[in-house]
């Protein structure tokens, strides 16, 4: 009987609150959207979106500022412009000049990251009203105001370069931007988010200003506000900082190329000096937001766990591979989800764990092994994560 009075206690309380949020009276230009499983959605009149997801069991409070823009919206010419954005943004605007060390000083754990269809700013710190209103006031600013200009991307290009390099120099990661560009031959999602060496090297300016102007703007963003905070002073403390940036008048471009359904099964074969071998195979499955995707992470956990993973049992555990992982991209058009091993010796034969005439089998029994090395028919993997840090670009 205890038990069923504070079930309904707790029912009782999530609905009153829910209902105490939903009538509460919200600063002007702003409306409240919806709360679901204690993540409320706002949206400002300018067509800002946020989010707010409290926590009082966290000491700490984290913002996260993403434009929904990455290197899918590049065109011929501006591959590196979504990543290049993302380190001009951090050398100020005419009111916040010393961005980067603000956060030194503030004490902030503070950085941004590009991918195919994002590019986020992120800050955590322990609770405090005054840090947080910097930085809201900071991220306003520099949605509009960021200088963008010539000397701060000719003192950047060094670290754009190291950029480059390590990636070069990844047998990871030059794989996996190979095997991409087979997947997808007129996407943009076949390109590196990092760009063409020549594109990054000879932007132009003006081009990327305009780049900024067009995606860097309200109605293009989502603002996530998590952690411990006072929702009531945060809300009044986006409108002011937010609510004064007009609504754009431009239209975003509608993107409608995608690569025509694959006729076959594609491989690429490549051959680098030193290291060990690495096999990449990659499939294409549905966008993050088709409810099918829920279904490819929970695969991609119960054959690539370790040590749990059918696939670590039958190829690390068997030592036919020194290691292996899986991960599923969720991106915004029909994705991909690759997977791969990295090998011991380049000789030996790899089991077909996951041939195509039998895609889900009841046990992780022995199957025939398969004398040519294809992607097609192999699943490897060990952990469930979007990005693998070491292809992330920071």
């Amino acid at each position: 009987m205890l038990r069923r009075f504070l079930c309904v206690t707790a029912a009782l309380g999530a609905a009153l609150f829910v209902q105490a949020a939903s009538s509460q009276s919200l600063p002007a230009g702003l409306t409240r959207v919806q709360s679901v499983e204690g993540i409320t959605e706002y949206r400002l009149a300018n067509g800002l979106q946020l989010l707010l997801i409290p926590d009082d069991s966290k000491p700490t409070t984290t913002v996260n500022m993403t434009y929904h823009v990455g290197s899918r919206q590049e065109n011929y010419g501006e591959t590196g412009m979504a990543h290049l954005l993302e380190h001009l943004m951090f050398k100020g605007t005419p009111t916040h000049r010393t961005v980067l060390g603000e956060f030194t000083k503030r004490g902030l754990a503070a950085n941004g990251s590009t991918w195919f269809d994002r590019t986020n700013y992120f800050a955590s710190f322990s609770t405090n009203d005054d840090n947080l209103t910097w930085y809201l006031d900071w991220q306003a600013d520099a949605m509009v105001n960021s200088f963008i200009a010539r000397k701060d991307l000719d003192t950047e290009m060094t670290v754009v370069r190291n950029e480059m390099e390590m990636g070069e120099n990844s047998p990871d990661r030059i794989l996996f931007e190979k095997t991409l560009a087979t997947m997808y031959q007129w996407h943009n999602y076949g390109k590196n988010t990092i760009g063409a060496r020549t594109d990054v090297e000879n932007v132009d300016i003006p081009r990327l200003q305009a780049f900024y102007h067009q995606y860097y703007q309200p109605d293009n963003a989502t603002l996530i506000v998590a952690g411990k905070f006072n929702p009531t002073k945060v809300l009044a403390q986006v409108v002011r900082s937010f609510g004064k940036i007009k609504k754009p008048t431009r239209k975003l471009p509608v993107q409608y190329t995608l690569d025509p359904v694959q006729d076959g099964e594609r491989s690429i074969t490549l051959r680098r000096v030193g290291g060990v071998p690495l096999l990449l195979a990659g499939y294409h499955v549905t966008p993050a937001a088709h409810p099918d995707f829920a279904a490819i992470e929970v695969l991609d956990l119960i054959m690539g766990d370790t040590p749990a993973g059918r696939l670590h049992k039958r190829l690390t555990a068997k030592q036919l591979a020194a290691g292996t992982y899986a991960f599923a991209q969720g991106l915004a058009s029909r994705s991909s989800a690759p997977s791969s091993r990295r090998g011991r010796r380049s000789s030996r034969r790899v089991p077909r764990c996951w041939p195509p005439s039998n895609p889900w089998p009841a046990s992780p029994s022995r199957q025939k092994n398969s004398n040519v090395p294809r992607p097609n028919g192999r699943r490897t993997g060990s952990r469930l994560s979007p990005t693998p840090r070491r292809w992330a670009w920071p």
